[in-house]
């Protein structure tokens, strides 16, 4: 364990944003899982509804610094197509 005060405190910084990016990513991984699965099972209408709640959360996750503004943008665009395809 480090007796510096700034290091310390830069450490734990960094492992509570680590376990918050990771939720994030979790939930979008998880919702894209489930939606993907579903595209050509379930009705458009709730199939809409999913897609806008994954939208939502890439945005917030980009907003956040947890996702590159691109790596959000290519999310969307890959579940966009998905529904078209379908």
């Amino acid at each position: 364990m480090t007796k510096n005060l700034s290091l310390t405190t830069k450490t734990r910084v960094s492992l509570r944003n680590r376990s918050r990016n990771r939720a994030y990513k979790s939930v979008i991984k998880t919702l894209t899982k489930s939606y993907l699965n579903n595209v050509n099972n379930a009705n458009f209408q709730e199939n809409l509804s999913n897609l806008s709640c994954i939208y939502s959360k890439i945005d917030k996750a980009v907003k956040k610094g947890v996702l590159h503004k691109n790596c959000g943008a290519r999310k969307k665009s890959f579940l966009a197509r998905a529904m078209k395809s379908h």
